[in-house]
């Protein structure tokens, strides 16, 4: 049977590491024992980690007691900003299977799958990431 969404390793790792790393804060985790908890490459692990640098929602500090720290308020930063933060910004089309834009009043979905992606876009957004840290204890 298949899952209605699947989320991409990168977003995955992105979500259960900043989970760790919230719940570490003030302290700082640097990539190899945040690697070693996630059982993840660290190449990988980097390369997420840099993106969510990028985007202000952890703190990267060089040096032997360097590593990252959350740089946002965990109950400002939701679901979907970790998701576009990996994969991108979501297109806001009217076709949920990216196609070309057709008449919407000829389309043979209606509105119905348009109306399921939009609920989709803010339940993430409603989603936060201290949400996911009350779930672990």
């Amino acid at each position: 049977m298949s899952n209605l969404i699947n989320l991409s390793e990168g977003v995955s790792l992105a979500l259960r590491g900043l989970v760790i790393v919230a719940k570490e804060f003030p302290n700082r985790l640097n990539i190899k024992k945040l690697a070693n908890e996630l059982q993840a490459s660290e190449a990988h692990l980097s390369k997420i980690f840099q993106q969510l640098s990028k985007a202000s929602i952890v703190k990267s500090v060089r040096g032997p007691a360097g590593g990252f720290e959350m740089c946002s308020d965990v109950e400002n930063i939701s679901f979907l900003d970790i998701f576009e933060t990996i994969e991108g910004k979501i297109k806001k089309t009217t076709c949920p299977f990216s196609k070309r834009e057709c008449d919407a009043e000829n389309c043979i979905y209606g509105v119905s799958l348009c109306s399921i992606s939009q609920e989709l876009n803010k339940a993430m957004n409603k989603i936060k990431l201290v949400d996911f840290l009350k779930k672990e204890k």
